[in-house]
């Protein structure tokens, strides 16, 4: 079955273009032409991705990654936001909401569709080779096939969830600064203003549970990954 993805998209002549792409690689579009009809969409059909446009005539793009981002059933969806708003800012926001990936209009189709397939591939990955297992203490992650397990038990995380945890834990014992995760999780400008890594952190202990305490909050710096934790 080809995967479903979710177009958002207000402009309906860069909607058609952009459903002809996808189509032509091998998936399945449905449009949303609006945020509500966004919204019953991800009620009603089973997605695997959001194409997601900032600037709607009802809602913004904003309020419909929160949406997906506080939602048990979807809060894993990856979504890729597209939009004019080009400034640093404005991915910023994208990224502080949860947004996976962010691409400015006007942008080339083969591009997005190398980023759709990137995306899935990571979230949807087969089971990797030994090489791509990292195992400590009571977490295993496998990074090609985008999983983790926690004492035994999987969780299931975003794509930026995901890399931020196994640079995190690549990197256990050494305090990892705000400035330094968001240069290399989310490729940004490191001198930003922004609570994107503090947001994402906090998502990722939530979803973590027993796991969560080996994240140690350096105060005014940034976040180490403990090299052990008493029990």
């Amino acid at each position: 079955m080809k995967p479903t993805i979710l177009l958002v998209e207000d402009e309906d002549d860069l909607a058609s273009i952009v459903e002809y792409h996808l189509d032509k690689a091998g998936y399945t579009v449905l449009r949303a032409a609006n945020g509500q009809a966004a919204l019953d969409a991800l009620e009603n059909v089973d997605v695997a991705l959001v194409l997601l446009d900032l600037m709607l005539p009802d809602m913004s793009g904003v309020e419909i990654c929160r949406h997906i981002r506080s939602h048990v059933s979807i809060q894993n969806l990856p979504v890729i936001m597209v939009t004019a708003k080009g400034e640093e800012i404005d991915r910023v926001i994208g990224f502080e909401v949860g947004a996976d990936d962010y691409v400015v209009k006007p942008f080339s189709s083969r591009e997005l569709v190398l980023r759709i397939k990137a995306l899935l591939r990571r979230q949807m990955g087969v089971e990797g080779s030994a090489s791509s297992v990292i195992e400590y203490a009571i977490f295993k992650v496998d990074r090609a096939a985008h999983r983790v397990w926690i004492a035994g038990e999987e969780v299931s995380l975003t794509a930026l969830e995901f890399k931020l945890l196994v640079v995190l834990l690549k990197r256990k014992g050494l305090v990892q600064t705000r400035e330094k995760l968001l240069e290399d999780v989310w490729e940004m400008d490191p001198n930003m203003n922004t609570r994107t890594v503090d947001k994402h952190v906090q998502r990722l202990r939530q979803k973590m549970k027993v796991g969560a305490d080996y994240i140690e909050t350096i105060r005014g710096v940034g976040y180490r990954f403990k090299q052990d934790v008493q029990s």
